[in-house]
């Protein structure tokens, strides 16, 4: 940070590491044996949509992308009550890495593209077999996670929430600011 920005109480916004989406098998395993929290088989990307027909081409670009995978997963795309979009990811429950690398290769797509400014967040859900839900947020703009476990109508489990931060901090970049812990309400698989 320079002298001026620290004078004038700006700060640098911490680039994001894409990569960090390659922790999240791992993390996945300790969320199974620890919590009894199982992937759900789907992740999805928010972001704020562009209008005109440069975004429109791009995402039909990534849809097109992953669907020719030889693996190919299932791929839609939807629009929440906020008006962000989420492009869905499913593949079969057990295969996590699929899935981050799906939800890596929509980011550099968007990123590449030029509407990285768009982006919001990424998310993997998990269940757990009383019912209980939990995603895992990537915040794209700080390069953090951080868990969010709604459990109703505008309500979260914030002891769940903390308990997952902890048991997590030695194998994902957690987010500190608790602040920063957004609710998505609605977000697909939650």
């Amino acid at each position: 940070m320079g002298f001026w920005a620290s004078i004038l109480g700006r700060s640098k916004q911490v680039a994001a590491n894409l990569d960090s989406l390659f922790l999240v098998p791992s993390a996945a395993i300790t969320l199974q044996t620890s919590l009894g929290l199982v992937p759900t088989g789907s992740g999805s990307v928010c972001f704020r949509g562009a209008g005109g027909s440069a975004f429109a081409q791009v995402q039909q670009e990534i849809v097109a992308l992953l669907n020719d995978a030889p693996d190919a997963p299932d791929v839609e795309v939807s629009q929440d009550h906020f008006g962000f979009t989420w492009l869905v990811v499913h593949r079969d429950a057990d295969d996590v890495a699929g899935l981050c690398t799906d939800l890596h290769a929509v980011n550099v797509t968007l990123e590449e593209a030029g509407f990285g400014s768009g982006l919001l967040c990424s998310l993997v859900p998990f269940a757990g077999a009383d019912g209980s839900r939990l995603g895992l947020v990537y915040l794209y703009k700080q390069g953090t996670f951080y868990p969010f476990a709604p459990t109703g109508e505008q309500r979260r489990d914030n002891l769940l929430e903390l308990g997952v931060r902890d048991q997590l901090k030695a194998e994902l970049p957690m987010e500190q600011d608790l602040q920063r812990w957004l609710a998505v309400w609605g977000a697909p698989g939650l």
